[in-house]
């Protein structure tokens, strides 16, 4: 017998039903949700649809259950969320930890229980059930998309700079590929466990192996290393390789993993160290180097 303690915080539905993701990390607490539901408010707002903001999820840690074990706690979640939500109610996707196997899971566990098909209730799903063609790339595409047009104002490109990116999740991986698409060289991804680092930029076969690793096997990082061209450092993020020998800076910074990534000191150093950009949750400048920042 597992127990976790879940939350779904609806923070504001003034512009329509309360929509945002589920997270599943044995970080997740009721302050983190309430944080991440207060920004999901302006997120929302700005893309000019009719939605609110809500934010939600469980510290059920994902990491290591079988597949059984994640979706029996899926059905054990929708037990409790499926009361709350609803296509004019309540729209919630996936976050950390809850992919498309994750949403495929609830939304089976939805209609068992409420017997009502072909309803909006969950994004984020597989094609095969009724989700969005390209929905997977969405978010590290635009990320990338919007770095693309920021740095063109300063005539700054991407081709051949040295682009970092913390996570190997969802938006980690897409943001990989259209660096690599637009000829950047994509020098670390990284996982709870270490950072892959490629001195010499990621190859499309590198990527590819990472995905498979991500996608289907669900393994680390760490047990690729001898199948990509990179070296893991275990127990490191991109933020902190400034102490190994091997590093030399990067151009653009892409922290795609979790909230409070980079603290002042870690932002210090990577910006001291030759850091052009930082594209992530907000949009300014950083007064001190003129350097940017960007949302995705």
């Amino acid at each position: 017998m597992r127990i976790n303690r879940g939350w779904r915080i609806e923070f504001s539905s003034v512009l329509g039903p309360f929509k945002g993701g589920l997270r599943f990390h044995p970080t997740v607490d009721e302050g983190i949700l309430k944080f991440l539901g207060f920004e999901q408010i302006f997120k929302n707002a700005l893309t000019g649809l009719p939605l609110g903001a809500g934010k939600g999820g469980s510290d059920f840690d994902p990491k290591g259950k079988s597949l059984r074990e994640i979706k029996n706690f899926c059905n054990s979640f929708m037990i409790e969320l499926h009361r709350h939500i609803g296509p004019s109610v309540d729209v919630p996707a996936g976050d950390i930890g809850v992919g498309g196997r994750e949403i495929g899971f609830m939304l089976g566990q939805y209609k068992r229980l409420t017997n009502k098909h072909g309803e909006g209730v969950l994004t984020g799903k597989p094609i095969v059930t009724g989700g969005s063609l390209l929905r997977s790339q969405a978010t590290g595409y635009g990320l990338v998309y919007i770095a693309k047009l920021a740095i063109s104002k300063r005539k700054l490109k991407l081709r051949r700079a040295k682009c970092a990116i913390s996570g190997s999740g969802n938006v980690a991986q897409y943001a990989a590929e259209k660096l690599i698409d637009f000829g950047a060289n994509v020098v670390t991804m990284s996982d709870s466990d270490g950072v892959l680092f490629f001195e010499k930029g990621m190859t499309k076969d590198d990527w590819d192996i990472i995905v498979k690793a991500k996608q289907l096997d669900r393994s680390r990082l760490s047990a690729i290393e001898d199948r990509v061209t990179g070296i893991f450092f275990p127990n490191e993020s991109p933020w902190t390789l400034s102490q190994q020998p091997t590093f030399s800076g990067y151009d653009y910074a892409f922290p795609c993993a979790t909230q409070n990534e980079i603290d002042g000191p870690l932002m210090e150093k990577i910006i001291d160290a030759g850091m052009l950009g930082i594209f992530e949750e907000y949009f300014k400048k950083y007064k001190r180097r003129e350097r940017y920042l960007c949302s995705g």
